[in-house]
């Protein structure tokens, strides 16, 4: 089976010892992306739902580059500095996928990279 690491300057690079996203086989496994501008490497917003913006467009990117995109993910997860945000999160979310609903678990976490208000993973087929 195929297995590749995923790169591309059009998201934010790694901050440790990990890929932007793996590809195996037909399978799309990404890390997750948090409000990181590619350019820079700072963080984007003060808000959830800037920053969650910010996030979409990095999965995007990285999901491009894999050979695979938003309309093919399978399965996300949202991690949240504060549950009370999930309503913008949701709002802004669900611009970039449409139609499109893949299946998604969301958890509250204590603290974040960067102390962001926001992550997201996902795993997708490669189109």
């Amino acid at each position: 089976m195929e297995m590749r690491k995923v790169h591309t300057d059009a998201a934010p690079a790694a901050i440790g010892p990990y890929s932007q996203a793996m590809v195996a086989g037909e399978m799309v496994y990404t890390a997750g992306q948090i409000a990181l501008d590619p350019g820079n490497m700072e963080v984007v917003g003060t808000d959830v739902a800037t920053q969650t913006e910010q996030v979409m467009r990095n999965l995007r990117a990285v999901l491009e580059a894999a050979g695979s995109s938003l309309q093919h993910v399978i399965k996300t997860t949202v991690f949240l500095a504060d549950m009370g945000d999930f309503a913008p999160m949701n709002e802004i979310y669900g611009r970039f996928f449409g139609d499109h609903a893949p299946a998604r678990s969301t958890v509250a976490v204590r603290t974040l990279p960067k102390e962001v208000l926001v992550e997201i993973e996902v795993v997708a087929l490669r189109g």
